[in-house]
């Protein structure tokens, strides 16, 4: 009973589910951003974007947290086929990562690094779909990638609102490196390696291993930038003359 009553709940997907999720989501992402905009016309185009990458990292979140069956054991079952709350939380990210590849195209921003984040996140996501399978580890991806998003866009807002080289400034930049660390760089490698050792398809672990290792490299930077920021917070030196006067 408890199995049909599931299948009542929750019917199969298909291709055309999945592609309508996407569609209305780039949507969904790209009217939120136009209303941004109407709200905060004097906020620079940069601010109306993070303002709508909050809104998904928080969306993102709570997607994943629904589509745990058991809290006991929340990464259970591992190397199974993805259920349906599980496609249609990455099916909301997916959309979201179309829609901030082209922000970011619009706003000439075309660095390297972001656009490689950007294909290994639409690949690696749209070849989960595709795939039907490893729901459990790609929503989990999806949860420890998004926990630390709202800081991130929180350190960066901030800025425009001219709070720099503050106390507050240095704190949320402290919460959001131990945050992504803890999740990145904690958790990160173990799922990284559950999905290369499971029964997956090429693909899916080429862009696990591919997210794993952007995961890293931004690792390297935000600890370089935490002691440069923890650096400037220590007093400068008296110097000698300074301090021969004061004797």
């Amino acid at each position: 009973m408890a199995t049909v009553s599931v299948a009542m709940e929750e019917p199969g997907v298909n291709g055309r589910n999945v592609v309508s999720w996407v569609a209305s989501g780039v949507v969904l992402w790209s009217t939120a951003f136009l209303l941004v905009r109407a709200l905060f016309p004097k906020r620079s185009y940069d601010f109306c974007n993070r303002a709508v990458s909050t809104m998904h990292a928080v969306a993102a979140v709570c997607l994943a947290c629904l589509s745990v069956d058991e809290w006991s054991c929340p990464v259970c079952p591992l190397a199974t086929a993805s259920s349906p709350r599980q496609m249609k939380a990455l099916a909301v990210t997916l959309a979201y990562m179309v829609y901030d590849a082209a922000c970011c195209h619009l706003n000439g921003d075309m660095r390297l690094d972001n656009t490689v984040h950007h294909l290994v996140s639409i690949v690696g996501i749209g070849a989960g779909l595709a795939y039907q399978r490893c729901g459990t580890e790609m929503v989990a991806c999806l949860f420890i990638t998004e926990i630390s998003s709202p800081l991130l866009h929180l350190r960066e807002m901030l800025k425009e609102f001219g709070v720099r080289d503050t106390d507050l400034n240095l704190l949320v930049d402290v919460l959001f490196a131990v945050t992504f660390s803890v999740a990145r760089m904690g958790v990160g490698p173990y799922l990284t390696y559950v999905t290369v050792t499971a029964d997956y398809p090429i693909l899916i672990k080429a862009m696990a291993t591919g997210l794993q290792l952007v995961s890293a490299y931004w690792f390297l930077r935000i600890l370089r930038m935490v002691r440069y920021k923890l650096g400037k917070k220590k007093p400068l030196p008296t110097p000698p003359g300074k301090l021969a006067a004061a004797n």
